[in-house]
Formats: structure tokens, C-alpha cells, sequence
């Protein structure tokens, strides 16, 4: 139940103005419509800039999901198939290797995994494809699996999460992506996914991923059944943990996508709700360096506005993305560096490419080599 909070800038403007941390009550506040969302948008990109000055971070990136069959039934999800669904595709060695040759010639610096986890494929199915793309393509950064894959290795094989991350870090993974979070507290994550990684076990994950000197993202899925209580819950169990470790880069708010899923009566989200989300991510989260703006999700329009916002980044070239396409997504399938650094410039922005952990990309076309690290606000 969603407390009754009088909303109120002014106090929360001085202590963000005097770098100061905001409570749990006061960033459910923000949430309240009566809050004006222009001004929250003032707050939140005097923060961006003070981290991250007048950048705007991309890269140029691509995606592999291996296969869409999954054993778990979440009723956000329009990607996953049933083991004889026509829909069920498993990709071969032989057409993960061609997905990484593809993006290496596209020039990508980074690709990015995450799939089902499927019945009938064993942990070492799983790690073989990190392995043969790592050795094929050893300059390509591979950002794979979630909690929720790597929770399915542990349960597959009987090993710990240490275990199992050191084997994967050893094989080619260069950091895990944030998915999975969906939304952490039980009211709400035992009634959209009941049955795969709990909130105790995503976070042991990351943790155990960062004393491993793994990088990673963290996300929330907004939207759908949660409220504002939810979602400040949310952001603050991350920001705990990343005062514990320091070991999260980029935080990407989720628009939930409705369609083909069994949640498709409830509307998607506002641009209005998307742009709130991110302002009030990036007050809550004073401890994460990135906010991405995800084009794939939030639009073209909504994710370039975004940058005045909050957000810094806006995720990359994003070739070959299936999981928010087979949702409703009806944004482009892949965006080009021109338009993405027109987007970023008519936003009053300067572009920078990165790589996954935010150095400075210099290219001559898809021959490229990273730089010291971006800004240090």
C-alpha cells in the first residue's frame, strides 16, 4: 500500500543541491503525480552533469539470445517458448560463431547474452558458447547471463555461484547484464516470475560477481503491477548493495511491454511515467555512475528526451534484439552511429563512444581500441 506523503520539492532540492543522500521516504514522494515532473527532471540532470558532465555515452553493440525455450513461465515475457512450440528455435555452434563474426566486422565492441534457459541443454552447453566466441573473437567483450541463467547453471550442476562464476570468467565472460531484477519485493516478484532466481539470489550473484572483479548492470521492470512503494524498494536494496561493492556501472530502468505476454490488458507506460522513472532513479541512486536510457524500450523520442532527465547513455547499435521486439517493441531492430550521435546532439549533448566499461572508444571503421576511462565527475 502506497504511504500518503505530502509532496513537497523544496527539501529534497537542498539536499540534492548539497549532494546529500535521500531516504526511502522521501524518493517514494517523488512519485506522487502532484510532483511537478519538469522540476524532478532539473534535479536529476544536475546530478547527471555532475557525474558525467555534458556526455552522452553509446556503443556500438549486439545481441545474442541462443534460444527462446525456457523452463520458467513468467507472465511478463512474450519471448519464451515451450519446448515443441513452433516458436522454439535453439541456435547451433555453427550460427553463434557467424552472430560473432557478424559483429565483428559491424565493429562492435561488446555482445551482449541473455536467453532461456532451456530443458534439455546442460550448463556446459552454456558455458561452450561463451568459450567458442571468446576464443574465435577474443577482443569482443561478451556481457552474459543473469542471475537468473547462472542460478539455473547452479541448480543444473550442484556448484556454487563462486564456482561457477569463475569458470564462465576464465572461459571469455566479461560481465553479466542487469536483467532479471524485474521487481524484487515478494508481493510483487512471486506473483510475475514465483518460480526462478529469488531476490536473495540475484543479489548474492551480483555480490559474488563483483569480489570476482565481474562488472555489472542492474535493471527494474516498471509499469505493470507494482506501485511506487515497490519501486523505491527497488532502488534502494540496489543502492545498498552498491555501497557494499561498488560493483555496478549502469542502472536501465524497463518499460514494461504488454503485448503477447499474460499482463497484455494492462496499458504500457507513459512517456511521462518512463521520464519520471529515470529522474527519480538517478536521485535515489547516487552511487551509480550511468542511467541508460534504452531506445529499444522506451522509444526514440521518449529515450532522447531522457537525456535531460537523468540518463547519460543510450544503450548502443542494439543489433538483433528479440526479447522486447516479440513484446509490442516497435522501435527499430538496429539503430546506426549516425543516428544515434543525431540523437544525441539534438538533445544539446555530446557523444562519446564507449566500450562495456565506459572507456573511450577511438575507430578508423570496425578497427577500433579503447582509451582511458570517459569522465571522472
Amino acid at each position: 500500500m502506497i504511504r500518503a506523503i505530502t509532496p513537497s520539492l523544496d527539501a529534497i532540492r537542498e539536499k540534492v543541491e548539497n549532494g546529500e543522500r535521500l531516504t526511502a521516504a522521501e524518493a517514494e514522494s517523488l512519485w506522487d503525480p502532484a510532483i511537478d515532473l519538469h522540476e524532478l527532471g532539473e534535479l536529476a540532470n544536475l546530478v547527471r552533469e555532475r557525474k558525467n558532465g555534458n556526455f552522452a555515452y553509446y556503443n556500438i553493440n549486439t545481441h545474442l539470445n541462443p534460444t527462446n525455450v525456457c523452463v520458467y513461465r513468467c507472465t511478463f515475457c512474450a519471448f519464451r517458448a515451450d519446448l515443441r512450440d513452433v516458436r522454439g528455435y535453439v541456435m547451433s555452434d555453427e550460427q553463434i560463431l557467424a552472430r560473432g563474426r557478424e559483429a565483428v566486422e559491424a565493429g562492435s565492441t561488446e555482445m551482449h547474452i541473455v536467453g532461456g534457459l532451456h530443458h534439455q541443454k546442460d550448463y556446459d552447453w552454456y558455458l561452450n558458447l561463451i568459450r567458442i566466441l571468446h576464443d574465435a573473437y577474443p577482443a569482443l567483450h561478451l556481457k552474459a547471463w543473469t542471475p537468473v541463467e547462472i542460478n539455473w547453471f547452479c541448480h543444473l550442476t550442484k556448484r556454487s555461484i563462486r564456482d561457477i562464476l569463475v569458470e564462465l570468467k576464465d572461459a571469455g565472460l566479461g560481465s553479466l547484464p542487469g536483467g532479471g531484477a524485474e521487481i524484487f519485493h515478494p508481493e510483487i516478484r512471486d506473483k510475475i516470475c514465483e518460480h526462478k532466481a529469488d531476490t536473495k539470489e540475484w543479489f548474492d550473484i551480483h555480490r559474488t560477481a563483483h569480489e570476482l572483479g565481474l562488472r555489472s548492470n542492474a535493471t527494474m521492470l516498471y509499469g505493470h503491477i507494482e506501485n511506487a512503494y515497490h519501486r523505491t524498494d527497488h532502488l534502494v536494496r540496489l543502492r545498498e548493495l552498491q555501497d557494499e561493492t561498488g560493483g555496478f556501472q549502469t542502472f536501465i530502468p524497463l518499460a514494461f511491454h504488454p503485448d503477447n505476454t499474460r499482463l497484455s490488458h494492462i496499458p504500457k507506460p507513459s512517456p511521462a511515467m518512463s521520464l519520471r522513472t529515470m529522474a527519480i532513479s538517478r536521485l535515489v541512486l547516487d552511487n551509480f555512475d550511468h542511467m541508460k536510457a534504452y531506445w529499444i524500450m522506451l522509444g526514440i523520442g521518449t529515450a532522447q528526451a531522457a537525456l535531460a532527465y537523468g540518463a547519460d547513455d543510450l544503450d548502443g547499435t542494439v543489433r538483433h534484439e528479440l526479447i522486447y521486439h516479440d513484446a509490442g517493441a516497435t522501435t527499430p531492430e538496429v539503430l546506426s552511429v549516425d543516428d544515434i550521435t543525431r540523437l544525441i546532439r539534438e538533445a544539446g549533448r555530446e557523444p562519446v563512444e564507449r566500450d562495456t566499461l565506459y572507456h573511450r572508444v577511438e575507430r578508423t571503421g570496425a578497427t577500433w581500441r579503447t582509451m582511458e576511462p570517459i569522465y571522472q565527475g
